[in-house]
C-alpha cells in the first residue's frame, strides 16, 4: 500500500483518494512507538490538574458571585479568591453590586464620549398630562443591585423590566399633573413621586434592585406649540421678577414700620406710666390734705385760701389799700393800659 512508503503522505497518492481509516491506524502506530503507557498517565494527570485548577476564580471588591451546581444556585460568595468545581459541575455568575446602573427612557445614548450623541425614542417620551396636554419627557433611572439572588433568578432581563415599569410609572404621575408644573416648578415632585412608585413596583416583582433616583433629563412641549410655551415661560419669569422686587420692598418697609410702631407703643407706655404716677401722686396729696382737713377744718380752709391767694395775686395788677389810706394816696394809671382806654373812648 502507499502508506507503507515512509517518505510519502496519503495526499500524495495520485491514483485514488486517501483512506481515513488507514491514516488513523498509521498515526496510532507511530504514537505507540514514541510514547509508552507511563507517559499517557502523566498526560492524564496534567489534564486533570488543569481541569481542577479551572475552578479558581477571583471576585473583585465591587462584585459578588453566584455559584450554580448543575444549574441550581448553591451559594453567594464575596470579594476575594474563591473556588468552584470545574465545568460542567459548577459555574459562576458575577455582577457589580456596588455600581450605580442606569436605564434611559425616552432616548438612547449613541456616543458616550464628546461629542455626545443621542437618539430620541418618541414612543417612550410622549406623554399626556392631567390637563390633556402633550409633553415630551426624557429621563434616567438610577438603580443598584441589592440582592444578587433575586436579581439573577427572579426577573428575566431586569434593565428591560425597569425601563418598562419606569415608563408606565412616569405616565401615571404625569397624568395627574398639569403641564405647567411638569415644565417648571413641579419637576422635583414628579421625580420624587415616580421614584417612590417605581421602587414599590420593583419590590413587588422581587427584582433584587434598589431604585436610587429618577432624573428628568429633558422636559419640553411638542414642537408645534413650543413658541407659545416659550412666551408663557417668559411671562412667568417676568412675574417672578416682579414678585421678587415686591418682596424686597416689603422686606425693606416692614422692619421700618415695625420699628416706628414699637417706638409709638413705647412712647404711649411711657406717657401712660407718667400720667398714672402723676394722678397717683395728686390723689395721695389730696388724701393727705383731706386727712388734715378732717383734723382741723377751719385751719385747713384758711391755709388753702392763703395758698390760693399766693398763687393768684402775683398775676393781678390791682392795688388794694384800706379806706383810711386811700384818701391820702394819689391815684395813678398804669401806662400799659392807656391804649386800651383810648380805644374804648374812641368807640
Amino acid at each position: 500500500m502507499a502508506f507503507n512508503q515512509p517518505n510519502r503522505s496519503p495526499w500524495e497518492q495520485k491514483n485514488s483518494p486517501p483512506n481515513i481509516e488507514d491514516f488513523l491506524n498509521m498515526l496510532r502506530n507511530r504514537l505507540k512507538d514514541k510514547f509508552h503507557w507511563g507517559n499517557w498517565w502523566l498526560i492524564a494527570l496534567i489534564l486533570i490538574a488543569v481541569w481542577a485548577l479551572s475552578g479558581v476564580f477571583v471576585v473583585d471588591p465591587q462584585e459578588q458571585a453566584a455559584v450554580k451546581t448543575f444549574g441550581r444556585l448553591t451559594r453567594i460568595v464575596g470579594p476575594g479568591p474563591n473556588y468552584h468545581l470545574p465545568f460542567p459541575i459548577e459555574s459562576v455568575l458575577k455582577e457589580r453590586v456596588t455600581e450605580v446602573k442606569r436605564v434611559e427612557v425616552g432616548y438612547r445614548t449613541i456616543n458616550q464620549s464628546p461629542p455626545f450623541q443621542y437618539r430620541d425614542i418618541k414612543a417612550e417620551s410622549l406623554m399626556l398630562t392631567g390637563d390633556e396636554s402633550i409633553v415630551d419627557i426624557q429621563f434616567t433611572v438610577q438603580y443598584r443591585i441589592a440582592d444578587l439572588t433575586d436579581y439573577l433568578f427572579n426577573v428575566q432581563e431586569v434593565p428591560i423590566t425597569i425601563r418598562a415599569a419606569a415608563e408606565s410609572t412616569m405616565r401615571e404621575v404625569i397624568g395627574k399633573s398639569e403641564i405647567d408644573a411638569a415644565l417648571t416648578t413641579g419637576k422635583a415632585a414628579v421625580e420624587t413621586e415616580t421614584r417612590a412608585l417605581l421602587a414599590s413596583i420593583m419590590d413587588k416583582y422581587e427584582s433584587g434592585v434598589t431604585i436610587l433616583n429618577i432624573k428628568l433629563q429633558d422636559v419640553q412641549p411638542p414642537p408645534q406649540v413650543s413658541e407659545a410655551f416659550k412666551a408663557v415661560a417668559s411671562a412667568r419669569e417676568e412675574k417672578e421678577r416682579l414678585v421678587r422686587e415686591a418682596e424686597g420692598y416689603r422686606n425693606d418697609l416692614l422692619p421700618r414700620a415695625q420699628g416706628e410702631a414699637e417706638q409709638i407703643v413705647n412712647q404711649a407706655r411711657a406717657y401712660f406710666a407718667e400720667r398714672t404716677n402723676v394722678a397717683a401722686g395728686e390723689a395721695n396729696r389730696f388724701e393727705s390734705v383731706l386727712a388734715e382737713y378732717r383734723k382741723a377744718k377751719q385751719v385747713t380752709r384758711d391755709r388753702i385760701r392763703i395758698e390760693t391767694m399766693e398763687f393768684v395775686l402775683p398775676n393781678v395788677t390791682k392795688v388794694i389799700v384800706s379806706k383810711s389810706i386811700a384818701d391820702n394816696v394819689l391815684p395813678f394809671m398804669s401806662l400799659n393800659r392807656v391804649p386800651e382806654l383810648v380805644d374804648r373812648d374812641t368807640k
